[in-house]
């Protein structure tokens, strides 16, 4: 049976395993990004990736986001498809047939795409003169990730230079990421790890503007470092995307307080001892990757295995509960590791289902 013909139904009437979003928790987890962001006077622009899908990016837009931050082309893309134009997308689109692509969806949206070297800027350039067009570029800075990205200072304004010296580009701004603070458990050094690293961004972007150039997007941030991140002087956005799902990383690791609101429901397939639980729900269904998801509703748990079909949950003590053929939910342990492996995600309001929406960026790795 579809899904959506149980729209309306609770959500124990599913097939297992589904995803599962209690849209009361994510709409109030995205009601506070947004008005943490209006209250420092940023822009949200979110990241997708976590997500894949339109219909809760609409839902961000709603709700003050400004368009999307992706992490691929191909996300882009099913974006743009769904009427979704003000789009950053946060790497580097290297190579003929991405920024041919690239070319495409600057006709039905209007992308900014990030750049840190002048091989890439080249050809980059050379294809938007081609097609008669002009591509907006960001320069990537590293602040401390240590991943892709210019230094600081002096080659932020040498690229930024040669991207205002290029027909085909335009230079909009620098984005970066200071993911070194997110797993800082003390509140005030992570604030402060992060004031250090986007302090950096930001004397990057007041050197272009002494230069003459437009500073129009200074853009930081994630679920990691937020609230501190939107407090920063010089930003003018940030891209928080998971905390509209939170989950077993963000709040273990990240020491995030948003409540979670992405569960998978599987169903009890056996019981081999009073102890053991055995689900259908395994690392096709749910990662273990960044951290192990948790199941919900149960006595104290021992232990949690992934298989690649199957969960394996050893109690502490003894139970006659749960049965065969009964359901349980487990919080995601990682988001953004998990719902590219489901068609759809369930959205529930108070036990029962209320939609179901494609994940319309499932494979959407290119």
């Amino acid at each position: 049976m579809a899904s959506s013909s149980l729209i309306g139904h609770s959500k124990t009437a599913l097939d297992t395993p589904a995803l599962l979003v209690d849209l009361d928790v994510m709409e109030a987890n995205i009601a506070r990004i947004a008005a943490t962001c209006r209250a420092h006077g940023v822009a949200w622009r979110p990241h997708s990736k976590a997500h894949k899908t339109p219909e809760i990016a609409r839902k961000q837009i709603a709700a003050g986001a400004i368009g999307v931050t992706c992490a691929k082309l191909g996300e882009a893309e099913v974006m743009a498809a769904s009427g979704i134009r003000d789009i950053l997308i946060a790497n580097q689109i290297v190579g003929p047939i991405k920024i041919g692509r690239l070319i495409g969806l600057a006709d039905r949206a209007d992308p900014i795409i990030c750049a840190d070297s002048s091989e890439n800027l080249m050809e980059l350039d050379a294809a938007a003169r081609r097609a008669g067009k002009r591509l907006k570029v960001a320069i990537e800075v590293n602040i401390g990730m240590n991943r892709a990205g210019v230094e600081p200072g002096t080659p932020v304004l040498a690229l930024a230079r040669e991207i205002a010296s290029r027909p085909g580009l335009r230079f909009v701004g620098l984005v970066g990421w200071e993911s070194q603070a997110t797993t800082i458990a003390d509140s005030a050094e992570k604030e402060r790890v992060v004031r250090d690293a986007v302090a950096a961004l930001a004397a990057s972007a007041r050197a272009c503007k002494e230069a003459g150039h437009t500073v129009e997007v200074v853009s930081c941030g994630g679920t990691g470092t937020f609230p501190y991140c939107a407090k920063q002087p010089g930003v003018t956005e940030v891209q928080v995307g998971g905390a509209i799902f939170s989950d077993m990383h963000y709040r273990t690791h990240y020491h995030v307080d948003f409540p979670p609101a992405l569960t998978v429901l599987a169903t009890v397939t056996s019981r081999p001892t009073p102890t053991r639980i055995v689900v259908d729900a395994g690392k096709k269904t749910m990662s273990g990757d960044a951290a192990m998801p948790a199941p919900t509703g149960l006595p104290a748990i021992g232990a949690v295995k992934l298989s690649a079909e199957h969960a394996k949950i050893e109690l502490e003590r003894p139970s006659d509960t749960p049965r065969i053929g009964d359901k349980i939910e487990f919080i995601v342990g990682y988001s953004d590791t998990t719902v590219h492996l489901h068609e759809e995600i369930i959205g529930v309001r108070g036990g029962h289902i209320e939609a179901v929406w494609p994940v319309a960026g499932r494979g959407k790795i290119k």
